[in-house]
């Protein structure tokens, strides 16, 4: 008889059928990925490789930005970018190489307006940029939510995770009006809120440029009539903005607004980070006027909301 003990084990039958599952699992996201790649097309693939920032061995960088990940997300981004809204963008060559801070008004119940700039970088820039942006502490408690947030780059908007971005000289998009810009009500748009000065003592201590960024069409995205705040607070949400589009079918779509973007000439100030806020706000105002003044010019200029 055979001396059985110098045969190699038979697998199990359960173990054969974990190898072709995962055999098929491969297989399909190997035709996914070329079906991504095939929709994109090879000048957004080359864009994103030549955009690509922070990666480790891993593939992931310490702040959970995750490149594959960005490629799915630029699936529906370049869709609401260049068909839904029709951006239009102006100045884009005023944003420099290495280090600099993005400083826009913010608008429209969700942020969508931080997609498009992130977008107009990424495609639309000679030399494609990644933009990192500032998100609300509170976004970090969202399940799913904060998970994709990071996977596509975005950071929590405290001054540590910010400073060491902007040393690896990255470009880090800052929206200083926060929650009270997103949920303004429609009677109130395109009127800025005031700014918080921790960007520009960012700026100071970095000695990073400033960008001035104004985006004009967010604002109508989502009609907003009321921002509850009663509930807002119950719920732990920075705001509950009253939305009658969303009861209507289809009415999550924000409207087919078009947008237009456009981004100053770069903006560099001096000073210690530490100095007494009212010395800080000076700064900070003069930051706000130059995006206020940017958002007035794009509406005299437009001809309607939806051309």
């Amino acid at each position: 008889m055979p001396n059985t003990d110098s045969l190699p084990p038979r697998p199990s039958r359960a173990a054969a059928v974990m190898t072709r599952l995962a055999q098929a699992r491969a297989a399909l996201a190997g035709q996914v990925d070329r079906s991504v790649d095939a929709v994109l097309g090879d000048d957004v693939l080359a864009r994103l490789a030549s955009a690509t920032v922070g990666e480790s061995e891993s593939g992931v960088d310490p702040f959970g930005f995750d490149p594959q990940v960005v490629r799915y997300a630029m699936l529906v981004a370049r869709v609401l970018y260049r068909d839904w809204f029709r951006a239009e963008v102006q100045g884009i060559e005023n944003v420099p190489d290495g280090r600099v801070l993005l400083v826009s008004n913010h608008s429209g119940q969700i942020p969508l307006d931080g997609l498009a700039i992130a977008c107009a970088l990424l495609l639309d820039r000679e030399k494609p940029r990644f933009v990192r942006s500032m998100v609300e502490k509170w976004s970090a408690t969202l399940p799913f939510v904060s998970l994709f947030f990071a996977r596509v780059g975005q950071i929590v908007g405290v001054p540590e995770n910010c400073q060491r971005l902007l040393e690896r000289e990255e470009p880090i998009l800052v929206f200083p009006e926060g929650s009270r810009g997103i949920s303004k009500p429609f009677s109130d748009r395109y009127k800025l809120t005031p700014f918080g000065l921790g960007f520009m003592r960012l700026a100071l201590a970095t000695r990073s440029p400033i960008v001035p960024v104004a985006v004009v069409g967010a604002e109508e995205q989502y009609v907003s009539l009321a921002n509850l705040k009663r509930l807002a607070r119950l719920t732990g949400a920075p705001a509950f903005p009253v939305i009658p589009q969303l009861l209507l079918p289809g009415g999550f779509l924000p409207l087919p607004v078009k947008y237009r973007l456009r981004f100053g000439e770069p903006m560099h100030f001096t000073g210690d980070p530490d100095d007494e806020d009212a010395v800080i706000e000076e700064k900070v105002w003069a930051v706000r006027s130059a995006v206020q003044s940017m958002v007035n010019r794009g509406l005299k200029e437009r001809s309607g909301i939806f051309r």
